[in-house]
């Protein structure tokens, strides 16, 4: 398949979201115990937390800085994909059995079944499965997603055995399944502008869409890599410095295909840092995103 020069490639996918932390142990614990992370490094002030040799979450210690303002741009919630519904059960019994005031709600979304929470510093987290692509509808060029309420204790029910219950909750424990980023999801102040920044410049395709509240962008017909929304953020400015998300890293298959994101960027004028292995790109409101070649 050729690809456009006005589209990032088809196997486009998210890599890890870094996290500034005013308490790096609870947030490690978090990560970790909870939501069932492993800890992949820990050097000074920076810990990565993830699966086998894939970084999910990179927390930043940064005791310094303060949360930002009520309805500010940032993060809305880093989304991590596992690959089974039996992996997402485990992570699920273990939030529900070490962290149950995190819990924040539940969807089946046709394409996927997610479970929703708050991390200890107010970052949201979504834990979820995706269904096979064949199962996936697509009307008018836009996938058809919707929200129906699933109970989690049903779903416990119906996809966790005694075995990996046990090994959910068990230190040191080998995890069940894989898990990487499947999206990520911010807050900006208006879905105009991102989708002018994310689809025109970045090269990202509209996916699903409501317009003036959510955005949801792909590459190679996901149902979303990313997504924006204003429903906690309307009218949103550039966001300072401050605790909560720091970058969202995105990996493109080849050293070509970062060159045809530098030469979109550079025609439309769009500013980046180029170190010579990544992009770094500041979207509307301030958010950093670090674009590389996947390993």
């Amino acid at each position: 398949m050729i690809s456009s020069p006005d589209l990032l490639a088809a196997d486009t996918g998210m890599g890890a979201v870094t996290l500034r932390v005013a308490d790096l142990d609870a947030m490690i614990r978090y990560y970790r115990d909870a939501v069932t992370l492993d800890l992949l490094s820990q050097h000074g002030d920076v810990a990565v937390l993830g699966r086998g040799d894939v970084p999910v979450v990179i927390l930043q210690h940064a005791p310094e800085l303060k949360h930002a303002a009520p309805r500010s741009a940032g993060l809305y919630h880093t989304a991590i994909l596992f690959d089974s519904r039996e992996a997402l059960a485990a992570a699920l019994y273990s939030v529900a059995t070490k962290a149950p005031g995190t819990f924040t709600g539940s969807a089946d979304h046709k394409v996927s079944i997610a479970f929703y929470f708050t991390d200890p510093e107010g970052n949201g987290v979504e834990l979820y499965w995706d269904r096979d692509r064949t199962e996936w509808s697509w009307l008018h060029g836009q996938i058809e997603m919707t929200t129906l309420y699933v109970d989690p204790n049903g779903f416990l029910q119906q996809n966790l055995t005694t075995e990996t219950a046990e090994r959910a909750v068990t230190a040191g424990a080998p995890r069940f399944g894989a898990a990487s980023v499947g999206h990520v999801h911010l807050s900006v102040g208006d879905t105009a502008t991102a989708k002018e920044f994310y689809v025109k410049r970045l090269g990202f395709e509209s996916t699903f869409e409501i317009p003036g509240s959510a955005l949801f962008i792909s590459a190679g017909k996901y149902h979303h890599h990313m997504a924006m929304n204003t429903w906690e953020s309307a009218g949103a400015g550039r966001r300072g410095l401050a605790l909560g998300l720091a970058e969202v890293d995105i990996h493109v298959p080849t050293p070509d295909d970062l060159g045809s994101l530098q030469e979109r960027l550079t025609h439309y004028a769009t500013p980046f840092a180029d170190d010579g292995r990544s992009l770094s790109i500041e979207d509307p409101w301030g958010s950093t995103l670090k674009v590389a070649v996947a390993q």
